[in-house]
Formats: structure tokens, C-alpha cells, sequence
């Protein structure tokens, strides 16, 4: 399946979600749990709109795009994953889950199909992050 998620649409999407992550307690009322229910979303959503800022994407801010776009979506993936996975890990899902649940898959879905995703872009045999290419090899690089 090819990627159909640009890279601008991934700038907004991030900050969209962090900004819905952090008012999540407050905007689909389940501010009234304590622990892992209520704080988690506010934390994962100052750390995505710290990574949004931070990240190379068109919405990211020009001098400070230190993290490539591949990085982001592999801790996107580990985040989308942890809040999937949090009301029944810390055994809150009979009070409240759909939130965390919809907003989970909504980051995986963002790390899995934007455009230069780890996890659907296969490197290119000839670039450098692929690893060795057929210069190395012809100058005897691998032997060292």
C-alpha cells in the first residue's frame, strides 16, 4: 500500500492532534478520572506538538527541524500504540476508552501512511541509508 499522506497534511495533522490530546480530558469529559486517563493524553500531546515543532515538515519551524520525518513516525507509532493500549493496561477501560482508542489509531495511521515512512518506503538500493552500495564494494570499502 503506497503512502497517501503528504507531508504537509502530516504538519497539520500533528498539531491538530496535540492540540486534541492536550484538551482531550476536558472536551470529551472524562476529566473527572484521575492517573494514567487523564494525565497520559495531556503528556503525549505536549510531547507531539514539541516533536511537531521540531520535525522536518513544511509546518515545522525553519531553524529548528532537527528531527526527520521518519524518526517522528516511529515514536508516532510507539505513542499511537501505548494510548491504544492504556485503558486496559492500567485498567481504566470501564469508565472511559473510546477517546483514547480513536486518537491511538489516528497516530498510527499517521506514522504508518505519511510519505517517507519507515514503514511502508522501502530505502532505494543506491542511497546511502539503504547501506552498502556498488560504490563501497568497488572500492574495497568492505574489506575494512
Amino acid at each position: 500500500m503506497k503512502p497517501f499522506i503528504s507531508k504537509s497534511a502530516f504538519g497539520f495533522i500533528n498539531y491538530a492532534l496535540a492540540l486534541l490530546l492536550i484538551a482531550s480530558p476536558w472536551a470529551f469529559g472524562f476529566s473527572h478520572i484521575k492517573g494514567a486517563a487523564l494525565l497520559v493524553p495531556i503528556y503525549l500531546g505536549w510531547l507531539q506538538l514539541i516533536m511537531s515543532l521540531f520535525s522536518d515538515n513544511p509546518l515545522g519551524f525553519r531553524q529548528l527541524r532537527v528531527f526527520p520525518v521518519q524518526m517522528h513516525n516511529c515514536v508516532d507509532l510507539l505513542m499511537g500504540f501505548f494510548l491504544l493500549t492504556l485503558p486496559w493496561a492500567y485498567a481504566f477501560s470501564d469508565r472511559v476508552f473510546w477517546p483514547h482508542l480513536l486518537m491511538g489509531l489516528a497516530l498510527l495511521i499517521k506514522a504508518i501512511f505519511t510519505q517517507e515512512s519507515p514503514f511502508l518506503t522501502r530505502p532505494h538500493r543506491s542511497l546511502p541509508e539503504a547501506g552498502i552500495t556498488s560504490i563501497d564494494a568497488s572500492e574495497g570499502r568492505l574489506n575494512h
